[in-house]
């Protein structure tokens, strides 16, 4: 018996989301008194053996540069054969957009209980019930799972990544797989540029139709910068071409949870709060005192962004120090 941890890459390295997984699942693994395992599936860089100190006993590796590149049938299948053969009775994934290709037709393939966008670890005093979000984040859910094996996965940044104490290495063992030909071709990939992932970011800026236009933008990098932030904005913007769409953050963008969400000149519609409202801290910058985001944000402050956020930029560089 075991927790299997599926271990999440891109370009090389381990992805921040993965981290959170490989801690979520080390303390799932504690609860139950089993052992926690991750899998990987390709070639990364990252010394694997590293994740030891996340509580991760055992990495299974699938090192075949042609698993590098996401299908998830082909991954579901050789997933699904290892937690059988591993006698796995709990699988973890990050509800990004690899787990939730692949946790389903895990969770088909062993006929087994699957609860999305977990945000809480598990209360197994009596049986096994899980805690996530419903109704765009405006509710919570208790969901029992009764099958013999269960698959999880987690809502990136609604669990803290959590180092142990000292130097633990984990076991890397090699997995042999017979992976068969993929179901998907990769022909060309574009990679979205900036310095802080959008989908990983714990602080983000964001900006709405109040910035007037593209060249005013300026001032929403500005602080980004200073705060080491990612950049984001409301579909109007957009749709308008001022910025690019995986900027987008949303009901029909990216949806996001990160530890500071500051909005500028966005009114708040439902949609965009669906997207944005797992932020731990919403502050709110808007000329219009009855913005509807107001009624959702921890701090608003009513003023004209172009006065307002230059000055907060100004405060954040001088408290960190920055010329």
């Amino acid at each position: 018996m075991s927790v299997l941890i599926f271990i999440d890459h891109s370009e090389g390295q381990v992805k921040k989301a993965s981290l959170e997984a490989c801690s979520y699942g080390a303390a799932l693994a504690g609860q139950l008194n089993v052992p926690a395992e991750g899998i990987l599936l390709g070639t990364v860089t990252t010394d694997l053996s590293t994740l030891g100190k996340y509580g991760v006993k055992k990495i299974h590796q699938a090192a075949q540069e042609g698993l590098n590149h996401l299908d998830a049938q082909v991954y579901a299948k050789i997933i699904a054969d290892s937690a059988t053969a591993t006698g796995a009775t709990v699988i973890v994934f990050s509800n990004n957009l690899s787990g939730k290709a692949v946790a389903p037709r895990v969770a088909a393939r062993l006929k087994a209980g699957l609860v999305s966008g977990a945000v809480a670890l598990p209360d197994t005093t009596s049986g096994f019930v899980v805690k996530k979000n419903v109704f765009s984040g405006k509710a919570f859910a208790h969901v029992a799972i009764n099958t013999p094996v269960k698959v999880i996965t987690l809502n990136p940044n609604s669990y803290p990544v959590r180092e142990g104490e000292g130097s633990v290495s984990a076991e890397v063992a090699p997995l042999s797989v017979t992976a068969g030909a993929p179901k998907v071709k990769v022909v060309s990939a574009t990679q979205a540029t900036g310095e802080v992932p959008l989908t990983e970011a714990e602080l983000v800026v964001s900006g709405g139709r109040g910035l007037k236009g593209p060249e005013n933008w300026g001032i929403i990098e500005d602080l980004a910068k200073a705060l080491g932030a990612a950049t984001a904005c409301s579909r109007p913007v957009a749709d308008a071409h001022w910025r690019p769409h995986h900027e987008h953050v949303g009901q029909t963008g990216i949806a996001i949870a990160p530890n500071l969400y500051i909005a500028i000149g966005i009114s708040g519609a439902i949609q965009h709060l669906a997207g944005v409202n797992r932020s731990k801290v919403i502050v709110v910058v808007n000329k219009d005192p009855e913005a509807p985001f107001f009624k959702a944000a921890d701090y608003g402050i009513v003023g004209d962004a172009f006065e307002v956020v230059p000055k907060m930029t100004e405060a954040v560089k001088k408290l960190k120090g920055i010329a």
